[in-house]
């Protein structure tokens, strides 16, 4: 096994501090969660133009090849760097779906909307108030009409930058609303098209990344809208939710070594009963606690995101990864406002802000309990079918 980085892979991780040193300051950062509430358009410019918007996209599209290991690389590197949330993860994955699912067309669309602007290209609709981890209790449907377009009825929430993307991606059941019903089809639409809008939601965290609500009301999409086969959407969206998931971790990941970070060097510089908090044993297991959380997260992600690239099945792992680390990861979080003590619970240091946004990582990408029952089917499956 080589853990090492290859040329590339260090050109890009020293780019990727390189940016953050220059863009994510304290102050702008600062900024950026209490006035703007969101990542500003210059910043999302200089993102796309040192090529990082493009990685993992098609050659053919202007793109840039990267393996999965090589995005995950990216993911933990500018989380820690930054130590704050950014659009880049889920406008990457948006962007990923339409280039895998999407006719040349579409995927020009992506190039397109690239050349005018950094800003995430698209984003994601598919939980519903009534269906978030039940996926086949959704309701957002569209029907054919007499002259072959379709209606498009219902409402998504949770929708990432849903109010600042030109496009959305929605998942919708075809004619018939129905539980019973798993056919669904996905729709690449223009967020200003008539029947589309939005409501914002406050976030307890993640201010630079707010979500919305979206409310379809008798959208009229054509069948250049269809993203993929007809009938197909939920089994496309399949094919990506491992790697959606590993980037998740990787987010947290990185946020909580930028945690650690803070804390230790807080731990040696700060003097209690005459020599640095860092000397005191409560104090190093904290730390060490962390930190094997770290190593251990870092292992498993690079070994889901390794076994993505080989074409291997890895639902059970991918599942036990998203369910233990986002907790883990919190914690490291908690450790930090532990060792920073009372300071760590004022908004004078970001610890504070990085663990509310740590928390809203065990909901994305699917519940922590989701995960556990899928990782437990799957391992049950597994060794079901050495026993024929």
């Amino acid at each position: 096994m080589d853990f090492s980085f290859t040329e590339d892979q260090e050109l890009m991780i020293d780019s990727l501090k390189e940016f953050a040193a220059q863009y994510f300051t304290d102050e702008a950062v600062k900024e950026m969660y209490e006035v703007h509430h969101g990542v500003p358009d210059e910043v999302q410019d200089a993102y796309r133009d040192l090529g990082f918007a493009f990685m993992g996209l098609p050659e053919e599209v202007g793109g840039i090849p990267a393996t999965c290991v090589d995005l995950g690389i990216l993911t933990e590197t500018l989380y820690r760097a930054t130590g704050c949330m950014t659009p880049f993860m889920t406008g990457m994955l948006a962007a990923y779906d339409v280039a895998e699912f999407g006719s040349p067309e579409q995927i020009q669309l992506i190039v397109d909307h690239y050349e005018k602007s950094g800003r995430s290209f698209a984003a994601m609709c598919l939980s519903e108030p009534g269906a978030g981890s039940d996926n086949m209790g959704m309701t957002t449907v569209t029907k054919k009409q007499d002259d072959g377009t379709f209606i498009l009825k219902g409402q998504k929430t949770w929708v990432t930058n849903g109010a600042a993307v030109p496009y959305l991606v929605v998942i919708a059941k075809d004619e018939d609303p129905s539980r019973e019903n798993k056919n669904m089809s996905l729709w690449l639409i223009p967020s200003d098209t008539p029947g589309v809008s939005t409501a914002g939601l406050t976030k307890l965290g993640q201010q630079t990344v707010p979500f919305v609500d979206v409310f379809f009301d008798d959208v009229v999409l054509t069948e250049e809208n269809r993203l993929g086969e007809a009938g197909q959407g939920w089994l496309l969206l399949m094919k990506n939710f491992e790697f959606e998931r590993c980037l998740v971790v990787a987010q947290g990941l990185g946020l909580a070594e930028a945690a650690l970070d803070d804390a230790i060097d807080y731990a040696l510089d700060r003097i209690a009963f005459g020599k640095p908090i860092a000397d005191n044993p409560r104090v190093q297991d904290l730390i060490t606690e962390s930190k094997r959380t770290i190593l251990y997260t870092r292992m498993m992600l690079y070994l889901c995101l390794w076994m993505l690239d080989q074409g291997m099945s890895c639902n059970a792992e991918v599942a036990m990864l998203k369910s233990e680390s986002t907790k883990t990861c919190l914690k490291v979080a908690d450790n930090a406002i532990e060792i920073f003590g009372g300071l760590g619970y004022t908004e004078e240091v970001r610890v504070g802000r990085i663990w509310k946004d740590l928390r809203g990582n065990a909901l994305a990408g699917g519940t922590c309990e989701v995960m556990d029952y899928i990782a437990g089917r799957a391992i049950v499956n597994k060794y079901r079918a050495r026993k024929k």
